[in-house]
């Protein structure tokens, strides 16, 4: 796996959901404004998320271009904006412009996007996720392998934004859960200290 030292410098490298954005054509930022406004997390999932208190650095390999980074990031950060203050640190950098980290995360011998790695405080890995959450796959394999065929564009129903976003809270508190019984953790910081 990737080393600490690597995986630090890569996450320094990274640029804000916003400035990450930012930088795609005129084009490219209103699918993803467009995609933003159909994320919305539950008042339980804020109440998990806000509940959060190990430091989770959340860096993200994507493509400004691509539709899955499109529909799945923004539920991304809204995670990491429901967090309480310098808990989950989330960063994205661009896959073509970062291959000597997208390179050993491929996935099925892809070059996968979204994928995305949560490292601990220290940068160390801890969790990989990549290019679609469980819930997105089984919509697309009811698409695909079914007697449906989405139509190129169309807008993703709501239940499967849901689902999908479900997913990438799970897999957080999965994380979070994992830091804050970490026997390493626990003895430097106790046990439930808030972070920051």
């Amino acid at each position: 796996m990737l080393s600490p030292s690597l995986l630090k410098a890569k996450f320094d490298q990274g640029l804000s959901y916003a400035d990450y954005v930012a930088t795609g054509t005129a084009a490219q930022q209103e699918r993803w404004r467009r995609a933003e406004a159909e994320v919305r997390l539950t008042e339980a999932q804020r109440g998990l998320i806000g509940s959060f208190f190990r430091r989770i650095n959340m860096l993200v390999v994507s493509g400004v271009w691509c539709g899955d980074c499109v529909a799945q990031c923004p539920m991304l950060a809204a995670i990491a904006a429901a967090a309480k203050p310098g808990v989950i640190d989330l960063r994205f950098v661009d896959r073509d412009e970062h291959l000597d980290l997208a390179e050993p995360l491929r996935i099925c011998g892809g070059l996968r996007v979204p994928t995305v790695l949560w490292l601990n405080e220290d940068f160390e890995f801890v969790s990989l996720l990549g290019d679609r959450t469980l819930s997105r796959y089984r919509a697309m394999a009811a698409k695909q392998l079914g007697a449906a065929c989405p139509l190129p564009g169309a807008a993703t129903p709501p239940d499967e934004v849901a689902a999908t976003l479900q997913d990438w809270v799970d897999e957080t508190e999965r994380v979070h859960l994992l830091l804050a019984l970490s026997p390493k953790l626990t003895a430097r910081h106790g046990s439930g200290v808030a972070a920051g």
